[in-house]
């Protein structure tokens, strides 16, 4: 009798750990790139944990806590690693907007990060600015460049894609469905607006977008062994027109990248 009650004390405590750890981590870095999925959680509870808000709640049946990051990368990095240490999610998602570098690309297409990096932590020299790798503060070890988004999350974003009906962008030849493409996504914190470094970009790291938050949350996760996701809605070219652009297209392209997460997370 003994066993049999031991055996259900474990079995009860197992349950509460797996619990515990089902939830997914949502991050992302403007409030109209949250808002629309906050507005469709339901149960929620809020946190504010070192002045950082959190919002816990259920999204399409799943487990999920959600928190604006800030712009830039030391607030990404304080931010998600509140999210990692108090919450304990099974995965963490990334998404909202930036800026193009890939050329096949246009305001409104999304970009599937497979791999993330820092594009101003290195070397610059008169030649110019060489991306190095970062060090993990726990090994002392060097980090990869290149941080690798988690494959399942990307297969299952890519299915969860195909499945979506995104609103189109109406652009100065016509409106378009916008495109979903797997690549590179590379950090800095600078807003880009510069052919001159885009082409940098594209040549030398090969991105296919640029934005001010996702390498960060990759290192941190990274650090942490945390699978992550970053998905970018395009909101710009990253050219000189590219504030201007950012203002037009900010709405849509948030509110696709907003669908894509919870297509993702009704699959998860």
């Amino acid at each position: 009798m003994k066993r049999v009650l031991l055996l259900l004390q474990l079995c009860f405590w197992s349950g509460i750990v797996a619990n515990a750890q089902s939830i997914t981590g949502l991050l992302g870095a403007f409030p109209p790139e949250l808002v629309l999925l906050q507005n469709q959680m339901e149960h929620k509870t809020d946190t504010v944990i070192q002045k950082v808000h959190f919002i816990k709640g259920m999204l399409h049946g799943k487990s999920v806590v959600l928190a604006q990051t800030g712009i830039g990368k030391v607030n990404a990095a304080i931010t998600t690693t509140l999210m990692i240490e108090h919450f304990k999610p099974r995965e963490i998602i990334f998404s909202g907007i930036a800026g193009g570098v890939d050329t096949t690309l246009a305001a409104g297409d999304i970009v599937i990060g497979t791999q993330i990096a820092h594009h101003d932590f290195g070397t610059v020299s008169d030649s110019g600015m060489v991306a190095g790798p970062t060090r993990n503060i726990a090994t002392t070890e060097m980090n990869p460049l290149y941080f690798n988004c988690d494959s399942n999350l990307v297969k299952v974003a890519i299915a969860a894609g195909s499945k979506l009906k995104l609103e189109k962008t109406s652009r100065e030849n016509g409106s378009f469905a916008p495109k979903l493409k797997k690549g590179i996504i590379v950090t800095g914190d600078v807003f880009v607006s510069s052919e001159k470094v885009t082409q940098r970009l594209l040549h030398d790291m090969h991105a296919s977008a640029t934005e001010m938050e996702g390498a960060a949350i990759a290192q941190a996760c990274w650090q942490q062994n945390v699978p992550f996701i970053i998905i970018r809605s395009l909101s710009d070219k990253a050219n000189s027109k590219a504030r201007a652009d950012m203002m037009s297209f900010l709405k849509i392209a948030a509110s696709n990248a907003a669908s894509l997460v919870m297509e993702i997370v009704k699959t998860l």
